[in-house]
C-alpha cells in the first residue's frame, strides 16, 4: 500500500469521526504501531465497534464487520464518499 493510500484511509476515517461525533455518538481514532488506522465508534449499549476501510471496486468503503465477514456480505459496508455514511454506520451499529 502506497503513502497516498493510507492518508487517504487515514482522512476518510478522520472525516467519519467527526461526523459521528456530530451526531453525539463516541468515537476514537486508533492509530495502532503497526497495522491500518481504526475508528472505534460505542454503541448505545457501550460495546465497541471497530471501524475499517478498505478498496472496493467501487473505491473507499467504511467497514464495521470482522475481516472474515467482508468477504461475503456485501451489505456491511458504505462508500466513503456517501454524505450520509455517519447515519448509516450508526443506524447499522445500534440496531
Amino acid at each position: 500500500m502506497t503513502v497516498g493510500e493510507r492518508y487517504e484511509r487515514f482522512m476518510h476515517l478522520v472525516r467519519l469521526g467527526w461526523d459521528l461525533h456530530g451526531l453525539g455518538a463516541c468515537a476514537s481514532l486508533v492509530l495502532p504501531a503497526s497495522g491500518e488506522p481504526v475508528l472505534e465508534v460505542r454503541t448505545a449499549d457501550g460495546g465497541p465497534v471497530r471501524i475499517t476501510v478498505i478498496r472496493r471496486y467501487c473505491g473507499c468503503v467504511f467497514t464495521w464487520r470482522p475481516w472474515w465477514a467482508r468477504l461475503w456480505r456485501r451489505d456491511k459496508w458504505v462508500v466513503a464518499e456517501a454524505d450520509n455514511a455517519a447515519d448509516i454506520i450508526m443506524a447499522e451499529v445500534n440496531a
